[in-house]
């Protein structure tokens, strides 16, 4: 392949993209992505926009199949590059899994909150609604719609609300390696801001209302059961 002198700084941008994409499996990398100096995620996402790829198609076309050639969903026509971004984190995570695999809500790889994700992904609502490609995506990686035996009978409803406490809770805890919370505390998440300290506290309070699953859960992640929430 033959690139014009105006295309000297394209073979940079690819070397960088082609050793990110040994690093992580995917171009789909987020548009503040920097690699070996080069605003690589910028640039792709330039890639990527209507007419991105330059205006004459012949060269046009070379850039798509050397991008192609690196990893050929490197801007998928299907789906939004956002979902390609979490199927390449919950593949890197899942790749070694043994079987179906049980994501915590809150697992996150390079930044991605996998276990959330893939929850969602697996809803069979959302998973019905899915193209064919995505779901063959998704079933390659072990996994497949949740039945409504996941979810005992009449706790829906708490089931949703502890997850959505569960969640932010992880991402303190692996940031701050503690769970000494305070009480005014407001985590915020990919999905909108939490009160963590007040829901640490009212959990508590609730302890004997939660499944055994739940409390062990909570302990894993370093609750303590007898101490209250600071002020």
């Amino acid at each position: 392949m033959v690139w014009s002198v105006s295309d000297a700084a394209l073979w940079k941008n690819l070397t960088a993209a082609r050793d990110h994409h040994a690093v992580h499996g995917s171009l789909a990398c987020p548009r503040n992505t920097v690699w070996d100096g080069v605003e690589v995620g910028q640039w792709l996402s330039n890639l990527r926009r209507p007419g991105g790829l330059g205006t004459d198609p012949v060269r046009a076309g070379e850039r798509r199949r050397a991008l192609e050639a690196i990893d050929p969903e490197w801007n998928p026509a299907g789906w939004p590059v956002d979902w390609q971004r979490h199927y390449a984190a919950a593949r890197e995570l899942l790749a070694e899994e043994q079987g179906p695999a049980n994501v915590l809500p809150g697992v996150t790889v390079n930044g991605f909150d996998v276990g959330t994700w893939t929850r969602r992904q697996t809803d069979p609502d959302v998973w019905n609604n899915l193209p064919p490609e995505q779901r063959e995506h998704l079933t390659a990686l072990g996994l497949a719609p949740r039945t409504t035996a996941a979810t005992p009978a009449g706790k829906g409803k708490g089931a949703g609300a502890f997850e959505r406490g569960t969640i932010p809770l992880t991402q303190y805890a692996s940031r701050e390696r503690r769970v000494v919370v305070p009480r005014a505390h407001i985590e915020e998440t990919p999905h909108g801001a939490v009160r963590l300290g007040t829901w640490i506290s009212n959990t508590r309070s609730r302890r004997n209302k939660l499944t055994t699953e739940q409390r062990e859960q909570l302990t894993a992640l370093g609750i303590d059961w007898a101490q209250e929430a600071t002020s």
